[in-house]
């Protein structure tokens, strides 16, 4: 079952959406305050999930936070907002994002474009393109498109990976009572923290 969203970004609404996420952290971490998206571009109106990534510069390199979902009724503008302040918050990796990181950390942002409801994701799946969600009722997860490319993983390890973090065992995604949907979406990033921004795909 495939359901496509109503959303399409050009580049310019990919830089902004990256820049109100940004703005979204700043203020949260700096003045713990919900930033307004203002006056949205309109592709911002459409009711589509997001995701936010936020990534430390320093060291080698780690994820900060993660947030978002695949399936929102609320607007994209919103929807970013909302994902970029909980995947700063204490909620996501497990502490808060401080003022001082703020300018070792980029931003990437995944609006989600496509849905894909699979009973077969080794067939349906294509590396770098999808992102996973597993969820068996109470139990569920989901990884970023970019994330098993950035690893080296197989198609395997990725759906494994991903049922892990929903504390299922690795080959809990062939089960019957076991749901996985494949998202795609247009994901720009940031190439240095508050710099300029790139279309991953």
């Amino acid at each position: 079952m495939s359901e496509a969203q109503s959303v399409s970004l050009s580049y310019e609404d990919g830089a902004r959406a990256v820049e109100l996420a940004r703005e979204a952290v700043e203020a949260y971490v700096q003045n713990g305050q919900r930033e307004q998206p203002g006056s949205m571009r309109e592709s911002f109106y459409a009711r589509t999930g997001a995701y936010v990534r936020l990534e430390s510069t320093r060291g080698r390199g780690s994820l900060r936070g993660c947030a978002g979902a695949h399936q929102e009724n609320d607007q994209l503008g919103h929807v970013i907002v909302d994902a970029a302040i909980q995947a700063a918050s204490g909620d996501s990796c497990g502490s808060e994002v401080r003022p001082a990181e703020l300018s070792n950390i980029t931003v990437s942002v995944c609006a989600v474009t496509n849905l894909l409801l699979t009973d077969d994701p080794l067939e349906d799946m294509e590396l770098g393109a999808h992102g996973v969600v597993v969820d068996a009722g109470g139990s569920s997860a989901w990884l970023y498109p970019t994330v098993p490319v950035e690893n080296g993983w197989s198609a395997e390890e990725y759906l494994g990976r991903t049922c892990r973090k929903a504390g299922l065992a690795p080959g809990a995604w062939q089960r019957e009572d076991v749901m996985v949907t494949l998202f795609e979406g247009e994901i720009y990033r940031e190439r240095d923290p508050g710099g300029s921004v790139e279309h991953l795909s």
